[in-house]
């Protein structure tokens, strides 16, 4: 049953794969490229094959999804019933293992803590940051009152210094004024 599309290339089992079950099932064999090409077609046709007859299995039963008992099926209408036992045995592992996913993927239940003593660690950690927090407040907010000093003592700073110059060019104007009075004096006299 050989495709006449052009695209088989598209429709392959990876060689990575086919290659690495090769070395697990035949370990101490060499096999020639060209073999493994064959195998890897082989491979790509019977999943064809199969698919193709369990899909009309699956379209007779007027379902639109096709099932392991719509493979198991095609598998025993194509005369390949003897592998039926191997299959329901590989599909119950694969159940199991998916369940085991499921399982693992539940965090909370992994812990074996109970859900009361996880919600009381979880009230606790909320109370141990409020603290932190309020404390960060608190020191952000002496900084803060810090800051504010700094720039008051600054700005006194500044006012006495320019209260400094007034009052040092006003004495200069004075003593240039009283000079000035004496000179004028000075010229009368």
């Amino acid at each position: 049953m050989a495709s006449s599309s052009g695209n088989d290339d598209d429709l392959t089992i990876p060689r990575a794969a086919i290659n690495k079950m090769i070395k697990e099932t035949l370990p101490n064999v060499r096999v020639a490229n060209d073999a493994r090409e064959l195998v890897v077609n082989c491979c790509t046709e019977f999943i064809h094959l199969i698919s193709s007859e369990a899909n009309e299995i699956c379209n007779k039963s007027e379902k639109k999804t096709i099932s392991p008992e719509h493979v198991i099926n095609a598998l025993e209408s194509l005369g390949f019933g003897s592998y039926i036992a191997e299959v329901k045995d590989v599909l119950q592992e694969c159940k199991t293992v998916a369940l085991k996913r499921r399982k693992a993927s539940s965090r909370l239940e992994n812990l074996g803590i109970p859900e009361e003593e996880l919600l009381r660690q979880q009230q606790e950690l909320f109370a141990k940051a409020r603290i932190y927090y309020s404390c960060m407040l608190t020191d952000y907010e002496a900084r803060q009152q810090q800051a504010e000093l700094a720039q008051q003592e600054w700005l006194q700073m500044q006012q006495a210094a320019q209260q400094a110059q007034l009052a040092a060019a006003s004495a200069s104007s004075a003593q240039q004024a009283g000079s000035s009075q004496d000179e004028d004096e000075e010229d009368d006299m």
